[in-house]
């Protein structure tokens, strides 16, 4: 049995590669064979013929595929040649762009910032009506949070206390897809991280910044382990479900009286800091909960 994890070339450190290490360790203990294969080293190919993949290595097609990365079409590609992938590629795209993410949870009615959608500009647009920004966001108070389609590591979000701050923001990112959404002033600079693996609760972090209102690791925060209430983790489970993944973190904030509300979900989250917090390993739970059981 022979197993791939894809992970993205272009980022191939050592934090990148934690992940598809720590599921090679745990594979080892089931006679599971994992390689790791960067997304820019298998061809995908079209046809008249139908799909074809295969990596450059010579390797041979795997049994199934653990999905490190966000490259939707690769994920597609390994399913189209009937090859299990987890997470899938619905799953990725959904989770890859905040608006759909937004969307997706919605229709499953999780608890959500209140967000509204900004509408499509095609880059170099001539004309912006700036006016009909200010009218789709007046039903939220300064300040409130806009954030890009697309973004890691809390870049690509900002909060924004006036008119012409947010004016200045959507002349920057106008061409891209983005939201604006409410504030959650109660969870300034704290979060937790809960994951969810096999619909199941494995363990959680909680993050927390005294210089910034994003609580990510990459801004700086200070992580703890973290004993979610039993409400926090149905929500987690609600979301993952949702945007349909096998395993995922789940950001959540804390609203009024701490009641928990969802910031995002994360499909390709790092497990590292989960491990040193709090000794639980992620991978092996995916290996014993998602892949095991399907084999």
């Amino acid at each position: 049995m022979e197993g791939w994890v894809i992970y993205n070339g272009h980022m191939a450190s050592h934090a990148f590669l934690q992940f598809p290490k720590a599921i090679q360790q745990a594979a080892a203990q089931y006679d599971i064979s994992i390689e790791l294969v960067a997304n820019d080293a298998v061809v995908n190919s079209v046809d008249a013929n139908g799909h074809d993949i295969h990596a450059l290595n010579g390797l041979s097609k795997p049994s199934f595929v653990i999905f490190h990365d966000k490259d939707i079409a690769l994920a597609r590609q390994l399913e189209y040649a009937g090859i299990p992938v987890y997470n899938n590629a619905n799953c990725i795209e959904r989770c890859d762009n905040k608006v759909i993410m937004y969307q997706k949870l919605a229709e499953h009615h999780v608890t959500i910032p209140k967000t509204l959608i900004a509408p499509k500009v095609f880059t170099g647009a001539k004309l912006l009506h700036f006016e009909h920004y200010l009218q789709i966001a007046s039903s939220l108070n300064y300040p409130f949070v806009v954030k890009e389609g697309f973004g890691s590591f809390g870049e690509q979000v900002y909060l924004v206390h006036h008119e012409k701050e947010y004016m200045d923001i959507v002349k920057k990112i106008y061409d891209k897809p983005f939201v604006m959404q409410e504030y959650i002033k109660s969870s300034y600079g704290k979060d937790i991280r809960v994951f969810i693996v096999g619909g199941r609760f494995v363990a959680a972090l909680k993050r927390t910044s005294q210089e910034d209102f994003r609580a990510n690791v990459y801004q700086g925060s200070r992580i703890e382990a973290y004993s979610p209430s039993e409400e926090e983790i149905q929500l987690a489970i609600n979301a993952v479900h949702a945007v349909g993944a096998d395993f995922a973190g789940v950001d959540l904030l804390f609203g009024k009286g701490d009641r928990p509300i969802v910031c995002e979900v994360n499909t390709n989250a790092h497990v590292a800091n989960i491990l040193t917090y709090t000794g639980i390993n992620v991978a092996e739970k995916i290996l014993q909960k998602v892949i095991l059981p399907a084999l």
